[in-house]
């Protein structure tokens, strides 16, 4: 009897979560929670009037972030946006070393790459995000 139960618990559908899953992102004034695993702002600019404490970031790699002059150029206009990914992804080739850094924490636990724009759909970290997740791939 406890054999079948053993083979019952290891045919039991088990909660997978997928490395693309492992990777989600975050308003920095959102509330930070348990789920949100390791987060990791990826701005250059700390988000205003945020403490740190309500920020809960595990590490800031500013680094990261688009440049000051791609930044200033991007102006969260939405318009510029095909050609703000591009150019930011054409910087990240050269921050290879920062991708892989986020790409291995990525392959062991759920990363929130924290960003302070209110643009939740035309953002540094969505561009960001999806060159972790080829790195991680490929």
């Amino acid at each position: 009897m406890r054999d079948d139960r053993h083979r019952a618990h290891q045919n039991r559908p088990r909660s997978v979560v997928t490395k693309r899953d492992r990777i989600q992102l975050k308003r920095a004034y959102e509330p930070a929670v348990r789920a949100d695993g390791y987060r990791i702002l990826v701005d250059r600019l700390w988000p205003r009037g945020l403490s740190k404490e309500k920020a809960a970031v595990d590490e800031w790699v500013k680094e990261i972030a688009p440049s000051a002059e791609l930044r200033r150029w991007f102006g969260h206009d939405a318009g510029k946006w095909r050609e703000f990914r591009r150019r930011y992804t054409r910087e990240l080739r050269s921050r290879k070393d920062l991708v892989s850094q986020i790409a291995t924490i990525a392959s062991r636990r759920r990363v929130t790459l924290v960003y302070g724009a209110r643009d939740t759909v035309h953002n540094d970290a969505l561009v960001l995000a999806a060159v972790v997740r080829r790195r991680m791939n490929g």
